[in-house]
């Protein structure tokens, strides 16, 4: 996983509508990236599920929320509105994982992302990192707003 106090590497990438969103986009905000395996899993309905509880208070702190997987623009737009989830989803399609990779969250004997969280300050450098140990583990929400707290 990439270190903490290093600049967060940039990235551009198609949201769920097929629109590019880039890092710069959130100059002068906190964001959290999320790194999911694959829209559908189980774990990952939860996950994204339980954020989406959590998403007016994140919002209250000052921060962003944004979601990233291997999936296509589709699947993410499928995902979004099968889950009811307003958090937008980003699609590290192709070339499959780059930023992903760049973050250091990408698991190559599986080929997609591990459960990651990241949080870039206002200035773009990353000021916290949550790797899951396995797939299977959900950082919960907690760990967010911890997060937060520990860099206000």
């Amino acid at each position: 996983m990439i270190a903490r106090g290093t600049p967060a590497p940039d990235f551009s990438l198609p949201d769920h509508q097929g629109r590019q969103v880039s890092l710069a986009d959130f100059s002068g905000r906190k964001l959290v990236l999320v790194f999911y395996p694959l829209d559908f899993s189980p774990v990952c309905t939860d996950q994204l599920s339980i954020y989406q509880e959590v998403l007016p208070q994140i919002t209250d702190q000052g921060a962003t929320l944004l979601g990233i997987s291997v999936d296509s623009t589709w699947a993410h737009r499928a995902f979004r509105e099968r889950l009811g989830i307003e958090i937008p989803l980003l699609s590290d399609f192709e070339p499959k994982g780059q930023v992903i990779r760049r973050y250091g969250a990408y698991l190559d004997e599986v080929g997609h992302g591990n459960r990651s969280l990241v949080l870039i300050d206002a200035d773009g450098v990353l000021r916290w990192v949550h790797e899951s140990p396995s797939p299977l583990e959900i950082p919960g929400a907690n760990l967010i707003f911890d997060a937060l707290a520990e860099t206000d």
